[in-house]
């Protein structure tokens, strides 16, 4: 009788074991990180320049895992189920932001092994609508142009975006003579700036304000 019940609960056991998401996939305070600082939190965002939803995809990255049309019309659950493929398929390496935020892969990075949907519903998008953006970091006084770096802010600012540390870059641009007023908002004539400071330092040149372009602006070559 006792090994009758050892062997039921070793059954038990395997089972419990065997089903649900993998214990081994990243916490999902993990992937509520990463999409504050990849889109601010917006599974719609859709800047123009060519990275769509909440993880920043651009479409060939996106249709590698199976997704279909644009990422940013997809829904949250769907999402989060593509990025836990991702992940899966190639660890962190694909999200500049993880790397800024000190992620390192777990047992299913790069795994190779593909999730199902209940595998991806700890992540937090699960079908409800996209949550509203973060409240914007209080204004902090501009840095003079030819002044010490300030901090990072802990964004990665796109097309579109308005905020204080904006302004910040746009000024200290003026000192390569783009002659910036300080709007503090993202739009072409950023876009131009944080690009040819991208190139001019080696870095991806996305478009995308991150730590590398702003650390660039005070320590980096100047643009061409």
């Amino acid at each position: 009788m006792a090994r009758t019940l050892l062997l039921a609960l070793a059954v038990t056991g395997l089972q419990i074991a065997t089903t649900g998401s993998a214990a081994a996939d990243p916490h999902g305070s993990h992937w509520a990180k990463l999409r504050v600082c990849e889109s601010s939190g917006r599974y719609n965002i859709n800047t123009g320049n060519g990275y769509y939803g909440a993880y920043q995809f651009d479409l060939p990255t996106w249709r590698s895992v199976g997704g279909q049309g644009r990422p940013d019309q997809a829904s949250p659950r769907e999402q989060d189920y593509r990025a836990l493929y991702l992940y899966r398929m190639r660890g962190w390496q694909p999200w500049e932001c993880a790397g800024k935020l000190g992620f390192r892969n777990d047992g299913d990075g790069r795994s190779k092994r593909v999730p199902s949907y209940d595998d991806s519903a700890y992540i937090g998008g699960g079908g409800q609508p996209a949550p509203p953006p973060p409240p914007k970091p209080k204004p902090t006084p501009p840095a003079p142009p030819g002044g010490p770096k300030p901090a990072w802010p802990g964004v990665v600012y796109a097309y579109g975006d308005c905020a204080a540390p904006l302004k910040q870059f746009q000024l200290r641009m003026n000192a390569y003579g783009y002659g910036f007023t300080g709007t503090g908002c993202y739009y072409d004539k950023t876009r131009e700036a944080v690009l040819a400071l991208q190139r001019a330092n080696g870095i991806n040149d996305s478009g995308r304000l991150g730590p590398k372009t702003w650390d660039a602006a005070w320590s980096g070559k100047p643009p061409r």
